[in-house]
């Protein structure tokens, strides 16, 4: 049995991605912890591609904390929301 959850690892302990922004080539640091992020240089929205366990898992709250369980719950409510337009 593990001591903590292997799927929280990169919401517990954050990562910076580099992506390039597909509106304006500009390079963007994407968080783990973000479901979307906007380029500075356009606005442009990016989204990130990872898909938490905070969304399906019945112990994430516990496992994550409150605070950051709330954030990723709306955050990804808010992406579902953008890609079925």
């Amino acid at each position: 049995m593990f001591d903590k959850c292997p799927g929280a690892s990169m919401i517990l302990m954050p990562t910076i991605t580099i992506k390039k922004c597909p509106e304006c080539g500009d390079e963007v640091e994407v968080v783990s912890t973000d479901m979307q992020t906007k380029c500075d240089n356009c606005g442009f929205t990016i989204y990130n591609d990872l898909s938490s366990c905070v969304q399906w898992c019945e112990y994430a709250k516990e496992c994550v904390g409150e605070e950051v369980y709330n954030r990723l719950k709306k955050n990804g409510s808010e992406q579902e929301k953008e890609e079925v337009k």
